[in-house]
Parts: C-alpha cells; structure tokens; sequence
C-alpha cells in the first residue's frame, strides 16, 4: 500500500461490515489507525481480528446521544483527535406510500439523518484542521425507486448536510464530502429480501439498471473513501462522488 493516510486517526461509524468494515481495513492498510462503530459486539470483536492492528471498536447506537458522547470521550482518551471521519452507519427497508408508518419514518431519520449529524457535530472538538468528513449517502437521493422514499428522503438531507458544511467549516479548511453508492452486495442488501429466491430476483432487477451490468463490491466503494479521506482529493470539497456502475448517471 501506499500509506496514503499514514499517521492519520480515522473513525468510521458503522465498521463493522460492509462498506465501513471494508473501509476501515483499507483504511489501516494506508497507514491510519482507525476506530470503528458498531451495535452488535460480536461483530465488532470479529471486525477487530479480521483486521488485527491499529483499530479500536467501540460498540454504540449512533442515534443515541449518549453513546455518541462515549464514542467522544474513548477518542479523545486514546488518540486526542481526529484527522478523518466516514459518517456510514445507516440503513433503511422499503414501504411505498400508503403503507409508511410513523415508526418507520422515525427509525430511518433517526439513523440517517440524526445519528449522521451528531456523529460529526460531536466529533468536531476532535477534528484537526484540513480534516476529511466523508458521508455515506447513496444514488436514492437523485434516483426514484418504488417504496423507497423514506429512505431516499434520508440520503437527500446527507447530501445536504455535504454542501452545507463545506460552508460551515470552510474557515478550518475542514473537507466534507458525500460518496454515493449504487447497489453494493453487502448483508444490509439481505434484509431488503424476505427470501433467497426474492433476494436473487432483487439482484437481478438491480443488475438490470447497472451499465457496468454488474452489482458492485464494498471494498470499491471503500477504495473511493480512501481517494476522498487522502491529499489526493486536497481540492474536493463538498461534491457527490457516485460510485454506481453508470446507474444514476444515464
């Protein structure tokens, strides 16, 4: 590797598979120490084997404040600061209009859009100056699909938040950017499906919508945070960089 982030203290909420698990392994490869996110223990304490030095797991809700405060204080505690954020814990299920309950709604914001902002609200005090803050956001948000406007409307406020805090933190020279994924075989593209059979046919319609004609892979969208979190990308700032095989672009 070509430690393109050697030195540099990292946080990726939601490291614990998937496109941040993917990211945090990348991340350490270029030379970070990176400290990773999860709800589930076991995942994390697998995570943290699988990539076996400079990485620290710290389990929490990211839309509870008070585990955002813990997450805080253990940084500042080890490490004293940080140089890179990758805001990528989230998720979301379909439900068309008719069918949206209030406590679907709530639990997709509360995620998305309020664990998001708190996580990089919180971390702020932590953050050096001409920091990177990388958002998880997705093609959803310039892209309709059926049953997925909850969802859809979460990653519209991610970039958003993007645009806007590049203003907001312009004066620290801090870089806020968003990475927008297509469909990406990761286990979140599991609990979409309530079968194998319907998860293949889920693949299929997606792949149907691909150029590249292919479902893409988490470590290629964890190559592009890298790109965004490096001083290769010095003078990206507040962008949507899609990653999606062509999907959101024809």
């Amino acid at each position: 590797m070509s430690q393109k982030l050697n030195g540099k203290v990292a946080l990726v909420t939601g490291g614990n598979s998937g496109i941040g698990l993917a990211t945090a392994e990348r991340f350490v490869a270029e030379g970070a120490h990176v400290f990773i996110t999860g709800r589930r223990q076991s995942e994390l304490d697998a995570a943290v084997k699988r990539i076996g030095k400079n990485i620290t797991a710290i389990q929490g809700d990211m839309a509870n404040l008070a585990d955002l405060d813990q997450m805080v204080e253990t940084i500042k505690q080890e490490k004293g600061r940080l140089d890179v954020i990758f805001a990528n814990a989230g998720g979301g299920q379909f439900a068309p209009l008719g069918a949206i309950t209030e406590e679907h709604f709530d639990k997709a914001f509360n995620i998305n859009v309020k664990g998001l902002l708190f996580t990089v609200q919180k971390a702020l005090p932590l953050l050096s100056d001409g920091a990177s803050i990388i958002l998880n956001a997705s093609i959803v948000s310039s892209k309709g699909m059926p049953a997925f406007s909850v969802y859809s409307a979460t990653k519209a406020a991610v970039r958003s938040f993007a645009r806007t805090w590049t203003v907001d933190l312009k004066e620290r020279h801090i870089r806020v950017n968003a990475v927008s994924p297509g469909p990406i075989e990761t286990p979140g593209i599991d609990t979409l499906v309530t079968s194998e059979e319907e998860g293949h046919q889920f693949r299929a319609s997606l792949v149907s919508g691909v150029p590249l004609g292919r479902i893409g892979t988490a470590d290629e969208i964890a190559k592009a945070v890298v790109f965004l979190a490096s001083d290769d990308s010095s003078y990206v700032t507040g962008i949507e960089l899609f990653v999606d095989g062509g999907m959101a672009q024809i």
